[in-house]
């Protein structure tokens, strides 16, 4: 009787046993992690070690699939969303950081036109306004005075040998006179020579054009050779805008685009203009380009030097746009994460196009309808790689997109 009621305990214990293993393999899809702390993997229910939080139940993925499921507190905790992707409109905008600048096509170089000595400057200070036909300087020119003396001899030879006709005297009186022209005296003073018949050693010389004296190079006293440098003047009526841009940000640049300059240090001012001029040579040691920007400057406020910020926008086109967020970018390409279940989500492949300041063009990859992942997409994709041990694009042949 003893050795029978010892054979039924053995018996009762090895099938206790034969139950607790049959349990524990009951499931063996299933693990316990933590929400905060997904590194923590354990078998069997309880707290997590590091935050004490309780353990929540994961059930395995399938590694032959894309997907991936979360749990109910780990989409609430990521504060994961997700929304249908529509088409949309949208512009590019490049925003370049850029200089002002004289507008060298109204800048006006005054070179003396004959040797000379400067008597006398009437403008002596760079910043000075210039009006057109006002006077710059006077020169006491030798050269100059002889031209005068040669100028009132043929005006007294034509008087004095009106009825003769044995020699030309208005082709010498013209010759003289393009001489006094082409040494910097104009059509006034030539006719007022002419009529005081006088020649004065000193010779005013006049403004061709208005501006603002940017550079004086001489003084009063200077000997001067014909060719030299005596002031330059620039029209502020408008200003370029100069800005850098990058090569990999050339692609993007229309030259027909609007160009909105901003200035700073008026508080924001954005002014209107066009792009003049886009330089065909890069710099080979920065790869950085030049492009400018030709703005009127009303009451000449602006002034060359300036910072300002130079604002390229296309037209908004229709397409399928994300916010910036639901994109991931890294080596291997572009991808979102989109939905295809309550809490399953799959990696898609895309190509991306224009940006703004919250939202990116999706070209390729999406269909207008698709549930995507728009908040929390790098925390899936971190969960993602936490499982699988894998970029969740990798293997996919990013030749196709």
């Amino acid at each position: 009787m003893q050795k029978l009621l010892f054979f039924l305990l053995v018996l009762l214990v090895a099938a206790g046993c034969k139950s607790k293993t049959t349990t524990a393999a009951a499931a063996p899809d299933i693990y316990y992690t933590c929400s905060m702390d997904p590194q923590v993997k354990e078998h069997k229910p309880g707290k997590c070690p590091i935050c004490k939080m309780e353990l929540t139940a994961v059930k395995k993925s399938n590694g032959a699939s894309d997907e991936i499921e979360l749990s109910e507190q780990q989409v609430q905790l990521g504060n994961i969303q997700a929304d249908t992707i529509r088409n949309g409109t949208i512009g590019d905008k490049l925003v370049l950081t850029a200089t002002l600048n004289f507008d060298q096509l109204k800048t006006s170089s005054i070179s003396a036109r004959i040797m000379g000595r400067v008597e006398k400057l009437f403008y002596k200070n760079v910043g000075d306004q210039v009006q057109r036909g006002a006077p710059l300087y006077e020169l006491y020119s030798e050269e100059l005075n002889n031209a005068k003396q040669e100028y009132l001899l043929a005006i007294e030879r034509k008087k004095v040998f009106a009825n003769e006709t044995v020699m030309n005297f208005d082709q010498l009186l013209q010759s003289a006179r393009n001489k006094l022209l082409l040494w910097g005296m104009s059509e006034k003073q030539i006719q007022e020579l002419a009529r005081v018949g006088k020649a004065t050693p000193r010779t005013t010389f006049y403004s061709p054009v208005s501006g603002t004296i940017t550079s004086l190079d001489i003084r009063e006293g200077d000997y001067v050779m014909e060719g030299t440098a005596m002031l330059k003047l620039a029209d502020l009526s408008s200003l370029w805008a100069e800005a850098q841009v990058y090569t990999s940000q050339m692609a993007s640049i229309d030259r027909n685009s609007m160009a909105t300059v901003q200035l700073p240090d008026f508080d924001g001012l954005e002014i209107r203009g066009t792009i003049s001029f886009v330089n065909p040579e890069i710099n080979p040691d920065t790869r950085i380009n030049l492009i400018r920007v030709v703005i009127p400057n009303n009451g000449q406020r602006l002034q060359p030097g300036m910072s300002a910020y130079v604002v390229l926008k296309s037209a908004p086109h229709k397409t399928l746009t994300l916010p910036m967020d639901a994109v991931i970018r890294d080596g291997n390409g572009a991808r979102v994460w989109v939905q295809t279940g309550k809490k399953t989500f799959k990696p898609m492949m895309v190509e991306t196009g224009v940006e703004t300041d919250d939202r990116i063009e999706i070209k390729t990859g999406l269909h207008s309808g698709d549930v995507v992942v728009i908040s929390g997409a790098y925390l899936i994709n971190s969960e993602y790689i936490f499982k699988r041990g894998t970029d969740a694009m990798a293997g996919h042949d990013m030749s196709k997109m």
